[in-house]
């Protein structure tokens, strides 16, 4: 299927953008760069928009989440948007129950560990059209208002969705999701699958939409070891990336702690491979052959450190990053909430100068 002819990479308003270009492995004319949790607790201005609104709540209202997702920017000047959302977003509206607590994260009504269990969610059955009307009507909003500034879509990984619905929420190291996929790998397979139609899903209406790119996001899969992602994880993501793999879009995939599974997350369908802050981005290349473009890979730490140092750490990454065939250049994890902005927007200046 190709994209509608209103969207941006079609009808040309973003086909051109230094992100999409370094995301072919072209070589674009600004370096480009953005933050993965830029629209967010870092921006006064996202406080004061979330003031009086639950986060999930936020995601699924189409007005602000495009508010919150341009926040970043119009103060940054960065390459790129990333929709405001939460990776537990398709599951809400899949029909799990499901909340976001303040200082918790996402916790579940019940978790999901057995045959039954998962036979019961199956039963939800996918997400519709008129279920994501909310993500599609806010990426439409958002999109409109970029012009020639991409929009990336994003989802969470099967594993890191089916973690959660194991686990029942947040975890340090995941042993019931572990336990279950090599218990029960009949249960877990069908679990993990349900839940890369999900993503898969809401990947695709958000390009559908307008996203100009997409990145997969595996927030857990670092604790996996090679041999159980290749068995357990990969077939699952890579079902989630077919559902947006008749629509001609850069996919992004990042994990966090997965410096030992970079060429097995890209071989499940990326184009895009996000390196966390834990591996340099020279060796990461080597590691992929030198034939994937990278994103990466600022140690979030730094931006907390004395301007000289966060600027010696920026440089030495776009350098190592410069010997991939692209690069677009991010935080190794997410923006912290403490951050001061303006400390993002001088990194940003500062790439662009480069």
């Amino acid at each position: 299927m190709n994209l509608p002819s209103s969207h941006p990479l079609v009808d040309g308003r973003t086909k051109n953008s230094s992100l999409v270009r370094a995301y072919s492995g072209q070589a674009p004319s600004r370096r480009p760069v953005w933050f993965m949790r830029q629209a967010g607790r870092s921006l006064p201005e996202y406080r004061e928009a979330r003031v009086g609104t639950a986060m999930l709540e936020a995601c699924l209202d189409p007005a602000l989440a495009s508010e919150i997702t341009l926040q970043p920017v119009r103060r940054h000047d960065v390459d790129a948007a990333i929709f405001f959302s939460d990776i537990v977003v398709p599951l809400k509206l899949a029909g799990v129950d499901v909340e976001i607590k303040p200082g918790v994260g996402p916790v579940m009504g019940s978790a999901v560990r057995t045959a039954d269990d998962v036979a019961r969610l199956r039963e939800l059955g996918p997400l519709t059209p008129d279920a994501l009307q909310p993500v599609s009507d806010g990426v439409a909003l958002t999109v409109d208002a970029l012009g020639e500034t991409p929009l990336i879509g994003f989802a969470g990984a099967p594993f890191t969705l089916a973690a959660y619905l194991v686990e029942g929420g947040p975890s340090r190291d995941h042993l019931a999701a572990r336990t279950l996929m090599h218990a029960d790998p009949a249960t877990w397979a069908a679990l993990t699958e349900w839940a890369a139609d999900v993503a898969g899903a809401f990947l695709r209406a958000q390009v559908l939409a307008g996203a100009s790119a997409t990145q997969l996001f595996d927030s857990w899969a670092g604790s996996l070891s090679l041999a159980d992602y290749t068995a357990h994880v990969a077939p699952a993501s890579a079902r989630a990336l077919t559902h947006v793999a008749d629509l001609d879009v850069k996919k992004v995939h990042f994990g966090t702690g997965t410096s030992e599974l970079l060429a097995a997350m890209r071989d499940v369908g990326a184009d895009v491979v996000g390196v966390d802050y834990r591996l340099p981005l020279d060796e990461a290349n080597r590691r992929l052959g030198g034939t994937t473009p990278l994103q990466g890979n600022i140690d979030p730490a730094l931006l907390a450190a004395p301007w000289p140092v966060l600027e010696a750490h920026v440089r030495d990454v776009v350098a190592r990053g410069s010997v991939a065939p692209g690069h677009v250049v991010n935080l190794g994890h997410g923006v912290p909430p403490e951050t001061d902005p303006t400390v993002l927007t001088r990194v940003a200046r500062l790439v662009h100068e480069i």
